[in-house]
């Protein structure tokens, strides 16, 4: 199970780090461009250079922004990198602690999931929208649909994950917290 775990944790990674390196050559092309596009001899010689043909690398550049924040805060970013406003939460017995994460596991899951549907029912529209300039790339079958379909994927993982959590607190307790260990120093 800790193999494929991890198998599936570096496949995560992997595609994110792969839209980033997207999102990045993206910019670079960006910039190719707009600095080549004054030279009026360039894309004579060099037709792939006409600056009119890259009007797509924005919203290319925005659509892997969304995915890559939705992938990421749904498959990447594990539970120790959030911020969190703990406080109350080790300020009181393991039991009660226990019963914090049951409850926000379950009210976090069913609000995400209860959300998978009307999220759904606005999409429904999308699937009529195209985008303004990415079909000159990759044609005419991408909807804003597809593009924003990663949000439903991350509701159900974020659904998923939070209902684990309750039932690992449920079935065998809270763990005592890790504190990194601070040295002090005197003056």
């Amino acid at each position: 199970m800790q193999k494929i775990q991890t198998g599936l944790r570096h496949f995560a990674e992997a595609v994110a780090a792969t839209m980033m390196a997207l999102m990045f050559l993206t910019f670079i092309l960006q910039i190719v461009v707009r600095y080549t596009a004054r030279l009026a001899w360039l894309p004579e010689r060099f037709p792939l250079l006409d600056p009119t043909g890259y009007g797509w690398t924005l919203e290319f550049c925005l659509m892997l922004w969304v995915w890559l924040v939705f992938w990421g805060n749904a498959f990447v970013v594990r539970e120790r990198d959030h911020v969190t406003f703990d406080i109350l939460f080790y300020a009181v017995r393991p039991a009660v602690r226990r019963w914090f994460i049951i409850i926000s596991g379950i009210a976090i899951c069913v609000g995400f999931l209860l959300s998978v549907e009307p999220t759904l029912s606005k999409f429904y529209i999308l699937r009529l929208k195209k985008t303004a300039t990415l079909s000159t790339v990759f044609g005419d079958w991408i909807r804003m649909r597809d593009i924003y379909s990663i949000y439903i994927v991350f509701l159900i993982a974020v659904a998923l994950r939070y209902a684990w959590a309750a039932y690992r607190a449920f079935r065998f307790g809270v763990e005592e917290p890790k504190h990194d260990a601070v040295e002090e120093t005197t003056l």
